[in-house]
């Protein structure tokens, strides 16, 4: 257990704490969806495979992905499988679909191809004919599962430093933008006429870079150092991308504190107590937390001013009606800030405003474990999983063969669970509990 402070202070001589507990025991989740989650793809109890080439076998994008789905929406429980695959493009999944994908049964699948579809050339026909083949081959067997697809397009390549790569020879980044974005309109037709999820990770990448570049200079670099794979930041636009296509509103919580009265809060965060001004909260949800500095991007903070994934994504929001004083200085951990008593009424974003905060050890702690989870996933399929195709040509009509197989195959899938804690493998989550208000 660990204490963390977020105070604040009323000028007039009137002040409260606000004093938050972080613990990590088990609560049952709440079940049921939030009010800003209607539309939203996923179920309780949901598989999620998030596949794709080497961008995804980085296991960033997937591994924001997978944490923000155990800590920010608990209550779904769902289940996150990582099956990224260096070098692969589109063909190469529908050549291991049936052996590698499908036995794991996923209800919601991430696909994102077309980085090594485009060949590294100027756009052809036969590129863009090719490549939509393929990816319909990928949602049309996926949906016959019953499984929904969230047809994802290619990335982009950085403007900067892919002019600086070897394959630069082959063609200039904005010829290959051009062939990428070409593929993304193939995606987006499929998507469409399946009546699928789109995700356009491409244009996402694509306006974030432009406005990154223009605030940082040329030299920041969004599609990482070889202008292809993202560090952190094009990572963090590209979670962004899937997770809204998935459907997620970002309602993380609500704390509602009426000076005069007493407080309240959304699903997911409950008010256990509350006397002399003394509240104790419990939640069951986690804001997403952000690593780095200003300008670097080897981290997501940098990226955050040009991606709206606080706002959408990430709202943890403290109101005070009825404060006494026209501003008040909100201390939460280490750091502080004062605000407006508007803007207090209307609502602060604790997870934009304070991004060094109480949740980011447990947060950093559970991401660690996801990190080693997908490496764990990544090995796992590509060096056993897959060539169980190889024993199955081997021995075609042997049934002990096929029940062995089946028997690893389980055993195998079930290992990457164990990387997590056990309150996230039973649908116990982490609890954010404890506050204190005092007025004087």
């Amino acid at each position: 257990m660990f204490i963390n402070y977020l105070t604040t202070v009323i000028h007039n001589s009137l002040r409260f704490r606000f004093i938050l507990l972080t613990t990590i025991t088990c609560l049952i989740p709440i079940a049921g969806k939030t009010p800003e989650a209607a539309d939203v793809i996923l179920k309780k109890g949901d598989r999620v495979a998030i596949v794709g080439d080497s961008i995804t076998e980085q296991k960033l994008y997937s591994k924001f992905i997978e944490t923000y789905l155990l800590l920010s929406v608990p209550e779904l429980n769902l289940k996150v499988m990582q099956f990224g695959w260096s070098g692969e493009r589109a063909p190469g999944l529908v050549n291991r679909i049936e052996n590698d994908l499908i036995p794991w049964k996923p209800d919601v699948i991430t696909t994102c191809y077309g980085m090594n579809d485009g060949r590294y050339r100027k756009y052809e026909d036969s590129i863009g004919q090719t490549y939509r083949e393929n990816m319909l081959k990928i949602v049309d067997r996926l949906k016959e599962t019953g499984a929904t697809v969230v047809v994802g397009s290619p990335g982009a390549v950085d403007t900067y430093t892919y002019e600086r790569t070897a394959r630069q020879r082959l063609t200039t980044a904005a010829v290959y933008n051009e062939n990428l974005a070409q593929l993304r309109d193939i995606a987006k037709s499929i998507a469409k006429e399946k009546d699928m999820p789109f995700a356009d990770i491409h244009m996402a990448l694509m306006i974030a870079m432009k406005k990154a570049k223009a605030s940082y200079g040329e030299t920041y670099h969004v599609a990482g150092r070889d202008g292809v794979h993202p560090r952190r930041n094009g990572h963090l636009v590209m979670a962004y991308g899937f997770l809204r296509a998935l459907g997620l509103g970002g309602q993380i919580g609500q704390i509602q504190i009426d000076w005069k009265g007493k407080t309240t809060a959304t699903n997911g965060h409950k008010v256990l107590a509350s006397s002399r001004g003394t509240i104790e909260i419990e939640s069951t949800r986690y804001p997403f937390c952000f690593s780095g500095e200003e300008k670097n991007p080897d981290g997501t903070i940098s990226i955050l001013p040009f991606v709206p994934f606080q706002d959408n994504l990430n709202r943890l929001v403290l109101s005070v009606e009825n404060l006494p004083s026209k501003q008040a200085t909100v201390k939460w951990g280490t750091d502080q800030k004062t605000f407006t008593r508007d803007q207090l009424s209307k609502g602060i974003n604790l997870s934009a405003e304070f991004l060094n905060n109480p949740f980011c050890t447990p947060f950093f702690d559970i991401m660690d474990r996801v990190d080693n989870k997908q490496r764990y996933e990544t090995a796992m399929i590509k060096r056993l999983i897959t060539n169980f195709r190889t024993l199955q040509q081997a021995f075609p009509e042997d049934e002990e063969v096929k029940n062995a197989m089946a028997i690893l195959r389980r055993k195998l899938i079930y290992r990457p669970l164990q990387y997590l804690p056990k309150y996230l493998n039973t649908g116990h989550k982490p609890i954010l509990s404890g506050a204190n208000l005092r007025s004087k």
